[in-house]
């Protein structure tokens, strides 16, 4: 099955802030399938439920904080429950020791069960800190660990930038995998940063395939710097190339 795409609104923050709606409709133009939510911009649930069914765009999945979720739990779950989102991803979460990470961790253990109870699927969204902060412990593998049944939102890139194997990586988690993130790698130098698919050095389209073979209904396009193109430029190659590749 070709998985279905969707854009990680936080590629294109200014322009949503400038104008969402605008976003969403360029967005559905562009020939993206869905959306993956990284804020609301002061839209109300029934605005935004409205304008996602006008423009037939779904909601992939929405990024909401560690916070959020173990603060204000129940308004936040009834507005993803009204807008139709039944994933939510907590996209990032840090600690100083391993000692504090396995707190959190068990902290997200319960938030997870709250999630599961209400109907919905909790995720995690990783970085590199997670492998490259704590010495001789994977945080990620750390959470499986403790939490055998959690969703995986894997961010490929920042797999490659921790120095993980990645396909090896994805194979192995396979069964806690829920969603890739997938951007390019530009290195210059010594430095690494995102660009546009097909523009940098990661197989995207090994990953691709790994998504496919996996049964994977969604991949998450994020870019998170630019070079030549303006964020929503950008947003349309990258729909263009990975369809193409798909």
């Amino acid at each position: 099955m070709k998985p279905l795409i969707s854009l990680q609104l936080w590629s294109v923050q200014d322009a949503c802030q400038e104008n969402f709606e605008e976003v969403l409709t360029k967005v559905k133009e562009y020939g993206y399938d869905g959306v993956e939510f990284a804020g609301y911009y002061d839209y109300s649930d029934e605005e935004l439920k409205k304008i996602l069914a006008e423009l037939s765009l779904k909601g992939s999945g929405a990024h909401i904080s560690f916070e959020s979720l173990r603060d204000d739990f129940e308004k936040t779950i009834n507005f993803e429950k009204e807008i139709g989102n039944q994933a939510v991803i907590v996209p990032y979460m840090g600690a100083d020791s391993l000692e504090v990470w396995t707190e959190k961790i068990l902290e997200l253990k319960e938030i997870a069960k709250k999630v599961n109870s209400e109907g919905l699927v909790l995720g995690y969204h990783n970085h590199a800190h997670e492998i490259m902060d704590i010495p001789d412990v994977n945080i990620l593998e750390k959470m499986v660990e403790m939490i055998p049944d959690i969703q995986l939102e894997v961010d490929t890139y920042w797999l490659s930038y921790a120095g993980v194997d990645v396909l090896p990586w994805l194979n192995k988690y396979q069964n806690n995998i829920k969603w890739l993130h997938l951007k390019d790698m530009l290195v210059v130098g010594e430095e690494k940063e995102s660009t546009e698919i097909g523009q940098g050095i990661l197989p995207i389209e090994s990953y691709l395939d790994w998504a496919k073979n996996a049964d994977l209904e969604w991949v998450v396009i994020e870019q998170e710097a630019f070079q030549k193109l303006t964020p929503m430029e950008s947003a349309a190659v990258n729909v263009k190339t990975l369809k193409e590749l798909r």
